[in-house]
């Protein structure tokens, strides 16, 4: 359990200096308690007190940080149980498992394909984060082995996996300034795994039979130097890991139980053999506070609705999704090509790029900032009007792209038509488009 907002207080300087973004000491204490502020924020709080306050300030769920570089992967150190009531912070990584019992061929193909599947959505890229490396054979010199291959055949993070500890320590030292994770400790062999990650800058996995069993141990680690632990919980069946993973989350944020204020770790690829029920278990992971997936495989059909659905749990509710402002040309355009204008809320793009590249016409397309916002919101915000879409449409550079000056707008703002017109001078005409983007096509195939 942590230290109370007056226990806090008590060892802070007491200053009310405010520098620390709150108003006085007491309210940073009582932001403190709550895991929602971090003590480095006080510029005045003693040594002897950082010591104290550590343990106190730390997230509820302790955070993780899998490899090093841009392919640094941190999960953990989430503050609310749903997403509504803030917004979750760190995603759920995505592991693909190689062991040291495939061959070299079907190895290569797993680590092809986590080197290279990604794609690119809201000007984002979407990939999976981790390998892990299984030692099936229990032979340490093949599973040693196997960590050098991986540690040259990708720069992406590592989960070293083995019950063998002379293979875990050779794996480990292997991959030491990668910092691994070391799969696993368990109740009986906990300082040693410890010990060993400790030696190698390498976090840990806590794994037992169940919750219970697990948060037995969490402190033998974590007093062995080793504040960056994982939980197994066992569960190895759906039913299991829903029920884990969120009681797991409730008696961190809830009951601030710090022996398991730790990330989880799905080993879904243990769980069946069909690879799309893989990625359904994957999904039910992802959705319900699974701090690492390890699946069987990451190719492109399984990784683009798992990647799309951990983008839209992991963006902040309170913030829009949002493409960039610019001209986006779709089925290679030319200088005759239609320009539609749009905004860039998001889902807005996708929908209308989307019917555009199927009707298979040459279009530019136009997306205006406002703030995330969608056609018909933005036009009632008052962003989305004449006097600020003709700025946008003379300084996009769009005249530079295209031999006329012919626009389309979305027909659910035909109002603006008239003022529109004005705003861009006679020498530009304003065409009404479809007010659903489903009739794009047909609109487009029409369109002269």
């Amino acid at each position: 359990m942590g230290l109370t907002g007056i226990q806090i207080f008590k060892l802070l300087p007491k200053t009310n200096c405010k520098e620390c973004g709150q108003p006085t000491c007491l309210a940073f204490a009582m932001q403190l308690a709550a895991g929602k502020a971090e003590l480095s924020k006080c510029p005045y709080v003693s040594d002897e007190a950082k010591a104290q306050l550590s343990e106190a300030s730390a997230p509820p769920i302790r955070g993780v940080v899998i490899g090093t570089g841009d392919n640094a992967v941190k999960v953990g150190e989430e503050l609310v149980m749903y997403r509504h009531e803030k917004t979750f912070i760190n995603p759920t990584a995505i592991a693909v498992a190689i062991t040291d019992a495939m061959d070299d061929a079907e190895v290569d193909a797993k680590i092809n394909n986590l080197n290279t599947v990604t794609f690119e959505r809201v000007g984002l890229t979407l990939e999976p984060n981790l390998l892990a490396v299984v030692n099936a054979s229990g032979d340490a010199g093949k599973f040693e082995a196997l960590v050098k291959k991986a540690m040259g055949a990708t720069e992406k993070g590592l989960i070293l996996c083995s019950d063998n500890l002379d293979a875990l320590e050779a794996g480990a030292k292997a991959a030491k300034g990668r910092k691994a994770l070391l799969y696993a400790a368990t109740a009986d062999n906990a300082d040693k795994v410890a010990t060993i990650a400790a030696a190698n800058e390498a976090s840990v996995v806590a794994k037992g039979a169940s919750i219970e069993e697990v948060s037995n141990f969490t402190k033998t680690i974590a007093d062995a130097g080793v504040k960056e632990i994982v939980l197994d919980t066992g569960a190895r069946s759906i039913k299991q890991v829903f029920y884990d993973n969120t009681m797991v989350r409730r008696a961190a944020l809830k009951s601030k139980n710090r022996e398991v204020g730790y990330p989880t770790i799905n080993l879904v690829f243990e769980m069946t053999d069909d690879p799309y029920k893989e990625a359904m278990y994957a999904a039910i992971a992802i959705a319900k506070y699974g701090g690492i997936v390890v699946m069987s495989d990451v190719d492109k059909e399984r990784m683009l609705p798992l990647l799309v659905q951990r983008l839209n749990i992991y963006t902040d509710p309170q913030r829009p999704m949002v493409v960039d402002q610019g001209i986006y040309p779709i089925n290679n355009p030319g200088p005759d090509s239609p320009v539609i204008i749009t905004t860039n809320f998001a889902l807005t793009y996708f929908i209308v790029s989307a019917e555009v590249e199927a009707s298979r016409v040459p279009t530019w397309l136009l997306i205006m900032d406002v703030e995330g916002m969608s056609v018909l919101t933005a036009w009632s915000a008052g962003k989305f009007v004449a006097d600020a879409m003709a700025p946008f449409v003379v300084k996009s550079g769009i005249t530079d792209k295209v031999n006329h000056k012919k626009i389309i707008i979305p027909g659910y703002v035909a109002q603006l038509s008239g003022e529109f017109q004005e705003e861009l001078g006679d020498e530009w005409e304003v065409i009404i488009g479809t007010r659903e983007a489903s009739d794009l096509p047909a609109f487009l195939k029409e369109y002269k």
